[in-house]
């Protein structure tokens, strides 16, 4: 059989619906952010980087870079195996103890991304937990979904920020079965909040724990970074919060932060924590220093909306269509996935911004798009330039010029 050809049959149906995806070959420039190196060949050499993660540049933080070159220094730059074979390195223990603080929590556990954090912990969860059922808002993370699929346990989908559907589910549900309400704080797409007070008293009223995503919040929101559960003065009535060190703290991993035996649990029982090689130490040092910094400066938060709200102002100036939402994250609609491929590669082409098409399936056919992520790194000059790209372009490629 020839295996290839049918992988390339999947691939050209791929291109023939404008779904498949093109990578930009970058290079960050240290010190230089949100600026790039680019070496695709049908692109400018130095390109403006518009949809990154990074939120706050925090990966190009000189006393980031320190620590971790500095650890480097003293440690070498592997884990040298599992947590528990010889990979648990004080440097593990240390940022443990950081994001146990940042959340108000007894513990924290590390692992090496967001996504496998969510895979494994909800997985583990549903797995061992007798007749657990797991109620999941309709529109969480891919990695949460897998989570609760590998654990084969009893699921219930509840409408998308919805606390009274949801109060509707665990109601028919038995009265002694274990339940967990897996939900986000900021969905990463659409940029909406949760009603978090209103979902957690739900859950709180049927005896459910509560799994909260916080990985677009964590760094950006709450006067410590801490994230939107902070912000609300919510996260000690919040059962599990987990989120990334490779967004707004700019490195890399994931973890889950709760009392000190959920934590154990996992550690002892998860084994997507207990086979895999642990975070270099390295990182490690990178992400506590990072999370640190952020607990105590407010200047990166406050600069980001900011320029968040510039954005926003001047695409509503110029009739850009984009999504209305109370985060940072910006989605200019599209709505073809053909087109947005399109507009993405003018950009980069002709006007060195780099801003990457998101379409199906991270997003439903139709709501195809670009997502634009600001942060306090990029100029109001670097704004200006990036509009009026838009807005040539916009009435180059006759695009409505209408709100979503």
């Amino acid at each position: 059989m020839d295996f290839d050809a049918l992988f390339q049959s999947q691939l050209d149906n791929l291109k023939q619906e404008g779904n498949y995806r093109i990578f930009a070959e970058l290079e960050r420039k240290a010190g230089q952010f949100p600026r790039a190196k680019c070496h695709n060949d049908d692109a400018p050499d130095d390109v403006t980087v518009w949809c990154s993660n990074d939120y706050l540049g925090m990966g190009q933080h000189p006393m980031v870079a320190r620590a971790m070159k500095d650890a480097i220094d003293a440690c070498g730059a592997g884990a040298g195996g599992t947590r528990n074979i010889s990979g648990t390195n004080h440097a593990h223990k240390c940022l443990e103890a950081e994001l146990a603080d940042l959340h108000g929590k007894e513990s924290a556990l590390l692992f090496t991304s967001g996504y496998v954090s969510n895979w494994t912990v909800l997985s583990t969860l549903g797995s061992r937990l007798p007749d657990c059922v797991i109620l999941s808002d309709a529109l969480n993370h891919a990695s949460m979904i897998e989570g609760i699929r590998h654990s084969r346990a009893n699921k219930v989908i509840w409408k998308h920020n919805d606390p009274e559907d949801l109060d509707r589910k665990l109601a028919c549900l038995p009265a002694n079965a274990p339940k967990i309400v897996a939900f986000e704080s900021v969905y990463s797409m659409d940029g909406d909040i949760c009603p978090m007070q209103e979902i957690v008293e739900v859950a709180e009223q049927h005896g459910a724990m509560t799994y909260l995503d916080e990985v677009h919040a964590v760094g950006l929101y709450g006067p410590r970074g801490g994230g939107v559960s902070e912000r609300e003065n919510l996260a000690h009535r919040i059962t599990l919060i987990e989120g990334t060190l490779g967004k707004a703290f700019g490195v890399l991993g994931g973890y889950i932060t709760g009392s000190e035996a959920l934590c154990d649990f996992m550690r002892s029982f998860a084994s997507g924590f207990i086979f895999t090689t642990a975070l270099p130490p390295a990182v490690a040092a990178a992400a506590q220093t990072s999370i640190a910094y952020l607990k105590q400066s407010g200047k990166e938060r406050e600069l980001h909306r900011e320029r968040v709200d510039y954005l926003r102002k001047r695409l509503d100036q110029e009739g850009i269509p984009h999504m209305k939402n109370p985060s940072h994250i910006i989605p200019v609609m599209i709505k073809d996935p053909v087109k947005c491929r399109v507009l993405a590669d003018i950009l980069m082409q002709d006007y060195g911004i780099y801003v990457q098409p998101i379409n199906y399936p991270t997003v439903p056919k139709g709501t195809e798009r670009l997502r634009f992520t600001p942060s306090p790194l990029h100029s109001i000059e670097d704004i200006e330039h990036l509009v009026m790209a838009l807005k040539t372009l916009w009435k180059q490629c006759a695009i409505a010029h209408q709100v979503a």
